[in-house]
Formats: C-alpha cells, sequence, structure tokens
C-alpha cells in the first residue's frame, strides 16, 4: 500500500483526539485577518491551504501540554482561507493546527493530522525550539524514497502558539530616521553581547532586556554607533544534528516563526521584551534593524522536519523541483521559500509591515536576498513579484532595505543588482580593503573605488553611495582581531572536522599565526586593526562595525561560529577587553566621521576641476604630485595619498578639507602633503600609534613632509570652507 493510500485510510483520518480533547466546530468567524486575533468576545482565526481536506484547532491548557479542545475550522472556498471564531477564548491562550489531507512526498504533499503545526501568522511561539523526534513527520521504509507517515501523536511534546494582546503603551516612541548617510552600523548578536556582562543582571542578561538595559546602551553611546542591527530573532528551530552533538544554531538563521520574537530572547517568557528594548533605544537615539531570513525556513530538504509550513501547504510556501519530492535549492539550507506564490508572498509582506507597524523596528537586512527576488523561472530579476511588491508599499518605503546580495544558485552574486531603494552588503569593498591592507599586488585600483564608494557598481543602476553598505568583517568570517591574527580557519570546535566556512578570507596573521607573545608582531596587529577600522569609516558609503571588533573579540581563529553559544562567541566584558584603547579609537573615527560633512556626502566623487581649478578629491603619490596613469598600473605601489576638498561637502555646509595617506607597504615613507588652499594642516588620526585627536592636534605645513610608518595610514584636515558657489546669482 502507498504512503498516499495510508493517509486516505477511513482509519487514518478518524484517529480519535485524546481523550480530553473536546471535537466540535467553530463559528463561522472572518478570513482577515490571517493568524490569531483576539477581541473582546473571543478569538478569531484564519489559516490559508490550498491543500488542505480539514484544518483542526487545538486548544491547550496553561502548560501547552495537555489538548482540551478540538475544533474544525471552516473553508471559504473562493480564496482557500480556513477560518473560525472561538467565543469566550483570549490573549495567552495556546494552541496549534491540525492539516488532514493528501500525504504523498512524490506530489510534493505532506499532509499528517498526527502532528501539530505552527501557525505562520502566530506572534508568539511558548518555548524555544530544539531539533527531537517529535519534530518528523514521516518514517523511512528501505530507503531514502521510500518516506511513510509517521502517526505517532506528538501533540505534547510540541510547541504551541499563543495568541497574543496587540496592545502596548509606546508612549512618545517616534523612530530616529537616520538619515542613511548618516548612519553607522553595529551588528551584534541579542544573546552574545550581554550574556557576560555582569552589570546586567543575570535573569536580563542574554535576553532583548539585557541589550535595552542601561550598561548596554551605554556602551553604544560610548561608541556613537546609529543603529543596531541584529542577527535574527524571529523564532527559529535548532537542527537536530546540532542538538545531538551539545550545539545549537546561535546565528539563528534557521525561522520557523516570521512574526514571533525567539522566547529565549524574551526576559520571563515576555514577547513585549522585545517591544521594551525597541523604545529604549529609540529614546537613545538609536535605530533596530533586524535580519531577516525570508529565502528558507528551517524545514529543511525533503528528510527535514515539519513544524508548519511543510505539512499546512508544501507546495505553496517552497520551490519545488520537476520531482516534488525534492525542493529547489538556492540557499544551501535544503528548501527556498517561494516567494512567487502570492499566498507566500502576503506571508512575507505581512510579516515586514507586521514587524514595522507593531514592534516600530527602523529597517531590515535581508539574508540571501537574492533567493526571494528571483521570479517564477528561478532567475533573478529587479521585477521579480517581491521586489515589485517591495517598491510600491507605503509603509516600507520609509524604513531602510538591505540586501545581502547573494545566494548559492547560478546568477545568485548580485552587488549591484538591486533596484533604487535598497543598499547592499558590499562584499567586493570587503575583499579590495584587506587585499590592499595585506599587501596584495595590483590592489591600489580596487581600493580606490572602493574608498570612494563604489560608483562603478552603484552609479550604473542610478544609486549612490549610501547604496553601499561597507563592510570588512560581519558575523558570518573572522572577527577583526582574528583577521589580523589568523591565516587559515580553525573551526574544529563545529564538529565538522575544519571543512565548513570559507576558505579564502584574505586575512593575514603578520607573521604568526594565533596568539603571540612577540611584541613586534602584536604591534602590527594592533595598527593593522586601526588600518582596517580608520578606512572603513573615511570611505563613501555607508560602514557597519562587526559589534566586538571595537574591543579585539577573538573567536580564536573560527568564522563559522554559527553553532557556538558559548563564551567563543559572546562578547568578553573583562576589565582588560573594557579597556582596550581601541574602543576610544572606534568612539574617535566615528565622532570625526559625524564632524567632516565631506566624508558623509551622498554624491559621487569627479575628479573635475572648478573653475577655480579645485577638485572635491585629487589623489597624490608620496611626492605631492598627481598620481599618474604609470603609478596607477604598478602593481607594486602601495602608497597614495587623497584629498578632499571641504569646498564640495554640499551647498551651505561647512566642512574641513581632509587629506588621507595610505601606506601599505612594509617600509616607511615620506609624504609630501599638498595643498587645499586654507592654511596648515592639522593631525587628526595616525595609526602607527593609535593617535587620534577630536580637536586639535600636531600642525604641518602645506608642502611639508610626513613620515608614515610601514602598514600605516594617517588622517589630517585644514580649515572648513563653506559652499556657496550654488548660491551665487
Amino acid at each position: 500500500m502507498t504512503a498516499k493510500a495510508v493517509a486516505r485510510t477511513p482509519a487514518a483520518r478518524r484517529k480519535a483526539p485524546p481523550e480530553s480533547a473536546v471535537q466540535e466546530r467553530c463559528e463561522p468567524g472572518q478570513t482577515w485577518p490571517l493568524g490569531a486575533s483576539p477581541s473582546a468576545d473571543g478569538v478569531n482565526f484564519a489559516i490559508y491551504s490550498s491543500i488542505a481536506e480539514k484544518v483542526e484547532l487545538c486548544l491547550f491548557d496553561a502548560a501547552g501540554a495537555r489538548e482540551v479542545r478540538r475544533l474544525e475550522l471552516i473553508l471559504s472556498r473562493s480564496d482557500d482561507i480556513w477560518h473560525g471564531f472561538v467565543r469566550g477564548l483570549g490573549a495567552g491562550a495556546r494552541y496549534g493546527l491540525r492539516v488532514h489531507g493528501s500525504y504523498d512526498p512524490e506530489a510534493g504533499l505532506r499532509c499528517n493530522p498526527h502532528k501539530l503545526l505552527l501557525d505562520p501568522y502566530a506572534h508568539a511561539i511558548d518555548r524555544p525550539l530544539h531539533g527531537a523526534s517529535w519534530q518528523y513527520a514521516y518514517t523511512l521504509g528501505s530507503t531514502q524514497r521510500d518516506l511513510k507517515m509517521d502517526t505517532t501523536d506528538n501533540s505534547a511534546e510540541a510547541a504551541k502558539c499563543l495568541v497574543v494582546d496587540p496592545h502596548f503603551d509606546w508612549g512618545a516612541d517616534a523612530p530616529p530616521r537616520t538619515p542613511l548617510e548618516n548612519s553607522v552600523f553595529y551588528e551584534v548578536h541579542v544573546r552574545g553581547f550581554t550574556r557576560q556582562m555582569d552589570e546586567v543582571a543575570p535573569d536580563l542578561r542574554g535576553t532583548f532586556a539585557g541589550l535595552a538595559s542601561p550598561p548596554a546602551i551605554a556602551h553604544l553611546k560610548r561608541l556613537g554607533v546609529t543603529a543596531v542591527d541584529l542577527l535574527p530573532v524571529q523564532a527559529f528551530n535548532d537542527e537536530r544534528r546540532l542538538v545531538d552533538l551539545g550545539l545549537s544554531n546561535y546565528w539563528g538563521y534557521n525561522t520557523v516563526g516570521f512574526f514571533a520574537p525567539e522566547p529565549r530572547y524574551c526576559a520571563a517568557g515576555d514577547h513585549n521584551d522585545f517591544r521594551r528594548m525597541v523604545k529604549a533605544l529609540h529614546t537613545a537615539g538609536i535605530e533596530v534593524i533586524l535580519d531577516v531570513v525570508y529565502n528558507h525556513t528551517c524545514e529543511g530538504n525533503h528528510l527535514g522536519p515539519t513544524l508548519s509550513f511543510k505539512g499546512i501547504d508544501n507546495p505553496a510556501y517552497y520551490r519545488l523541483a520537476g520531482n516534488k519530492r525534492y525542493c529547489v535549492d538556492f540557499t544551501g539550507t535544503g528548501n527556498t521559500i517561494d516567494a512567487t506564490h502570492p499566498a507566500t508572498l502576503r506571508l512575507i509582506m505581512d510579516s515586514l509591515r507586521y514587524w514595522v507597524e507593531e514592534m516600530h523596528v527602523d529597517g531590515f537586512r535581508f539574508d540571501l536576498a537574492s533567493a526571494i527576488s528571483r521570479n517564477a523561472a528561478g532567475a533573478f530579476e529587479q521585477r521579480s513579484p517581491f521586489l515589485s511588491v517591495i517598491a510600491q508599499d507605503p509603509v516600507l518605503r520609509r524604513v531602510k532595505l538591505i540586501a545581502e546580495p547573494w545566494d548559492i544558485g547560478e546568477g545568485g552574486y548580485q552587488v549591484g543588482g538591486f533596484p533604487r531603494g535598497w543598499s547592499e552588503w558590499n562584499g567586493r569593498y570587503r575583499d579590495a580593503v584587506r587585499d590592499f591592507w595585506r599587501g596584495t599586488d595590483g590592489a591600489l585600483p580596487e581600493f580606490v573605488a572602493r574608498l570612494c564608494g563604489s560608483a562603478d557598481i552603484y552609479g550604473p543602476s542610478h544609486r549612490r553611495p549610501a547604496g553601499s553598505i561597507n563592510v570588512v568583517t560581519v558575523h558570518d568570517g573572522f572577527t577583526l582581531q582574528d583577521l589580523v591574527s589568523y591565516n587559515e580557519k580553525r573551526n574544529e570546535a563545529n564538529a565538522e572536522e575544519n571543512r565548513d566556512g570559507e576558505s579564502h578570507n584574505r586575512s593575514w596573521n603578520c607573521g604568526v599565526e594565533g596568539p603571540t607573545d612577540d611584541a613586534a608582531v602584536v604591534s602590527l596587529r594592533e595598527r593593522q586593526k586601526r588600518n582596517f577600522l580608520t578606512t572603513l569609516f573615511v570611505s563613501r558609503g555607508v560602514p557597519l562595525l562587526l559589534g566586538g571588533d571595537e574591543m579585539s573579540r577573538t573567536q580564536e581563529g573560527n568564522n563559522n561560529a554559527y553553532c557556538q553559544d558559548s563564551p567563543l562567541s559572546w562578547f568578553d566584558w573583562s576589565e582588560a577587553r573594557r579597556a582596550d584603547p581601541l574602543i576610544d579609537f572606534v568612539a574617535a573615527l566615528i565622532a570625526l566621521r559625524r564632524e567632516l560633512s565631506v566624508l558623509r556626502l551622498n554624491d559621487w566623487f569627479t575628479g573635475a576641476e572648478d573653475p577655480q581649478g579645485r577638485r572635491d578629491i585629487g589623489w597624490y603619490s608620496v611626492w605631492g604630485l598627481p598620481m599618474t596613469q604609470e603609478e596607477w598600473d604598478n602593481p607594486t605601489v602601495r602608497c597614495v595619498a587623497a584629498m578632499l576638498d571641504g569646498k564640495f561637502a554640499g551647498v551651505g555646509t561647512r566642512s574641513a578639507s581632509v587629506m588621507l595617506l595610505f601606506n601599505a607597504s612594509g617600509e616607511e615613507v615620506s609624504f609630501t602633503l599638498p595643498d587645499a588652499g586654507s592654511g596648515e594642516w592639522t593631525l587628526r588620526i595616525d595609526t602607527a600609534d593609535g593617535h587620534f585627536s577630536l580637536e586639535t592636534g600636531p600642525r604641518i605645513s602645506p608642502a611639508a613632509k610626513y613620515v608614515l610608518q610601514a602598514h600605516a595610514m594617517a588622517l589630517l584636515t585644514q580649515p572648513s570652507q563653506e559652499n556657496t558657489d550654488a548660491m551665487q546669482p
């Protein structure tokens, strides 16, 4: 007998609920909104499924262990919504779904009413999810193709949805609305940031409340960042493989609940902990950006668990292959969400609007954004359903939209490929900056293009420099400390025999692999860290700082710590780390960027002379003369100077002119300083010794020489000038 036949036998369909459950029929209710919507009289439920033959709503006791009521939802045949109203029910109720229908993996159908499912629109989930046997809806026959429906009821162990009271006192909360070009993003993990912060109450460490605590906010304010970019905070599942190894999906790129905050980050299990965090950060002038994962779910490939989407409507939610047993995998996780299906696209858009309107977030960074920007044929397209709907949405047009512009499918690398209104993580910036500072031959021209905002990448789509989110290090890869300490990854702790993670890191250990007491190597590493950070904050575009880089956080060479919920990934708040001089150096860089508007201008450099013979940017050799084409083409040239004329900082804007000196060679270099026509140069930053000055510093005459150590850079300023050209009659 086939699996499909088993699913359709009367005995299987009539399998009795637990004795404690009472079967009845819901009142009709409404088809909209989807999910659970409480009112004064009860709760309305609405679920989409085009393949279900029956959908049951299961209500549980306060502990979520015993099913007490089972109600059949009503089908609205015009739009495949199953709906019902439960009178007398209120916020806090626990529920799940049972979906009856065909179990035929070969046809892509995986309904199994014996398995309790999460509502895709659930606003809260009652517990963290950790991979376990109860999450699987099949048993294996003699081969992996022989999948049989597992008829074991899992409702006692399964996670439950919670009905949520939508009301929250936001008071006078208002989004900071920091202009993108003035933004400084700080990528941070909610749990890892405060897990070891002694100043935070023990029960709040590693939670939204911990991130909202005065000590945590004080650190963010000390740095001067304008936004936190949070690694995934939507409810996720730990893969069973990791659980069996004693590990977890620490990063959280394994979403199951697109509306629900991750329970393990909610202090005392209160989902409003997220809202309070947002409110506190907004009060401090800090925006909240969410890293969201709409390209795949935690349900994996054809052998993965069944927690929600797969059991409700597998062909609607996922891209299926020609053999519908399998998913198309553009993501490397086993499945790809089908953002071209109307119901799935609606889910994504409803989720995004929910986080903006109900949770007050300020923007999103879309993980593997290319995967959800593909058309029905599977090709990336600027007019794909997802990008088209985003472009016209009145709610989302007012928040920041940032793409990770790649996936693993054909044509998936799309740096520069997203339309106007989007910014992108600029992977080419990361690679160019790393190559330049590790002394790669021929790296200078690419480095200069990235420093200037990547006009070659973003200009053709009529975007400005703020289209480039400039990154040197992010969660995925080496930390800054490890970037200058390791040539090779050290991922053995991940239990994959060091096969995982990127092998080509463009890193340089400065002469010794890993920790060392060699004073010369340590000094060079500190200088290189300052070089990377200074480059990041003087580049045109939007800087993103990896949280912890300002205090030399190390993962001991692990460049893929996705499964390490341990001190390896957590921030070290020891006295030694708190006293790291790099913290004040980063704060000074951010303050200097805020002061010098010529660094933040959201326009492209032209290099063209104005009537007075001045340029917005000029490039000079160490002799103070304009760079020649021969010098640009010489692969051994590792030194250059750039002068940014403050006259071009914007109409009516006053900005000092800025001189940047770069020496990526292994020798000390003497630069002759060009003259911007405004008097003496003032030294503000020298990465050789960590010098920084927010107000005054050594003065140097134009045409004088400035000696810059090997592997170092410097920033100097001349007095402010006001651009009045456009105001002339």
